[in-house]
């Protein structure tokens, strides 16, 4: 009989309730801090030229090139990241692959000694480890989870990275320039469509946090409301001097 078919039943509130928050933040982590990256950077590019005395038709063209130039650098930054550690996790599972072929008997005394580093019997230690050893894969798999701490099966995929960064960055950057391209001639509709965005992407954050969804909203709209203010100053002081 298996170990699953004698373990005792868990008890309901336990199966029922017991529950984690995402901690790696799945897909809504990276877009919510991309979009924000867009939001502030974009605000803050465009306030910058505002506070210099810039006109509506300045402003609409310097939004839409930092919303461009942000969002491929994004991207081939991100794909850059992603690719590189991609390709040095794979050159590492080639080390792990051939000294497991090579050494197997030495790789699976060091997967036993793993095991009783973390208080597991020698002899039943010795046991898995000769269980787990007799699959090749799934000696790999066991190594590189243990060793490198890494899931060979759940590599990121670097163009998914690319266009995810790129995409999230885009959406960001685009509020601010949204109402110029509406009609508007003035500074403080892009700026407070900015700040409501600021807010929605800090309470998106409180899902993957232990903040409260208005902490991490107000937050991140004041921290991106200073960035504009202060730019705004420096443009303002820079269209003065010149």
């Amino acid at each position: 009989m298996s170990i699953i078919e004698t373990a005792a039943p868990l008890h309901e509130a336990h199966r029922d309730n017991h529950t984690h928050r995402d901690v790696n933040g799945g897909w809504l982590r990276p877009a919510v801090f991309g979009a924000m990256d867009g939001l502030v950077s974009n605000l803050a590019l465009m306030t910058g030229v505002a506070g210099g005395a810039a006109a509506p038709g300045t402003i609409v063209i310097t939004g839409l090139a930092g919303l461009a130039a942000g969002a491929f650098s994004m991207a081939a930054g991100e794909y850059t990241s992603v690719a590189s550690q991609r390709e040095l996790v794979q050159a590492e599972l080639s080390v792990e692959r051939r000294e497991l072929r090579r050494h197997p008997v030495d790789e699976m005394e060091e997967l036993a000694g793993l095991y009783v580093s973390r208080g597991v019997e020698p002899a039943l230690a010795r046991e898995v480890a000769t269980q787990l050893s007799k699959d090749p894969e799934q000696a790999l798999e066991i190594h590189a989870r243990e060793e490198l701490g890494i899931d060979p099966d759940d590599l990121p995929s670097p163009l998914v990275a690319a266009v995810s960064s790129f995409g999230a960055f885009a959406l960001g950057a685009l509020l601010p320039v949204l109402p110029y391209l509406l009609g508007a001639t003035e500074l403080w509709p892009a700026v407070l469509l900015a700040l409501v965005g600021l807010f929605a992407c800090g309470a998106l954050v409180a899902r993957v946090t232990a903040r409260s969804w208005w902490f991490s909203g107000l937050r991140q709209l004041v921290l991106g409301g200073v960035a504009a203010a202060l730019t705004y100053g420096l443009g303002a002081l820079l269209g003065a001097a010149l």
